[in-house]
């Protein structure tokens, strides 16, 4: 059971009920994880504008989702690990690919290096190394994605802790994890 209530953006304040009609009309519905974020107008604006300026960046949508899984997978958010491969799905991802994503692999040696990267940052609480970033420039990732792949990571971050410690209910298809510990 969720530890706060889900508000409906039909009976809320206007600048809640904004941005939930933002995020029901990108998704077509209002996912259970934006109505608990929704009890603080704050965190929902902090939370919708970084989904918004990410999505928005150079890491293709494919790639965010393949680090969402493998950050939900890590932390044991299921919520997340459902929604994201959902959404990795509608990215172009196959059924094979978000579930090798769920513990950082790939077919693909630069998203290898990338999932490994963004698990290395989960595990050591951001406590890596210069060859660590050297590893994603060899790979062939530039400044301005190694920062976007941080960044991906401490969204999926929030969003775990968020749906974990709240218990939020998930309302897209159930995933297995994989490798949680």
């Amino acid at each position: 059971m969720n530890r706060v209530p889900l508000i409906d953006r039909n009976a809320t304040t206007d600048q809640r009920k904004a941005l939930l009609n933002d995020i029901h009309a990108a998704f077509g519905a209002t996912p259970n994880m934006f109505r608990a974020v929704a009890n603080s107008t704050a965190a929902l604006k902090s939370m919708w504008s970084a989904f918004g300026a990410l999505g928005a960046g150079v890491i293709e949508p494919k790639l965010a989702e393949q680090i969402a899984v493998a950050v939900a997978d890590r932390n044991a958010c299921e919520y997340c690990l459902a929604a994201h491969t959902a959404l990795g799905r509608k990215a172009g991802a196959s059924a094979e690919e978000m579930r090798l994503a769920q513990t950082g692999g790939s077919a693909d040696a630069k998203t290898q290096a990338a999932l490994h990267f963004a698990l290395q940052l989960v595990v050591d609480r951001g406590q890596v190394r210069d060859a660590d970033v050297q590893d994603l420039r060899k790979a062939g990732f530039g400044d301005e994605e190694i920062v976007e792949i941080v960044a991906h990571v401490a969204l999926n971050l929030f969003t775990n802790y968020v749906n974990v410690a709240l218990a939020v209910p998930v309302d897209f298809p159930a995933v297995k994890l994989r490798s949680a510990a």
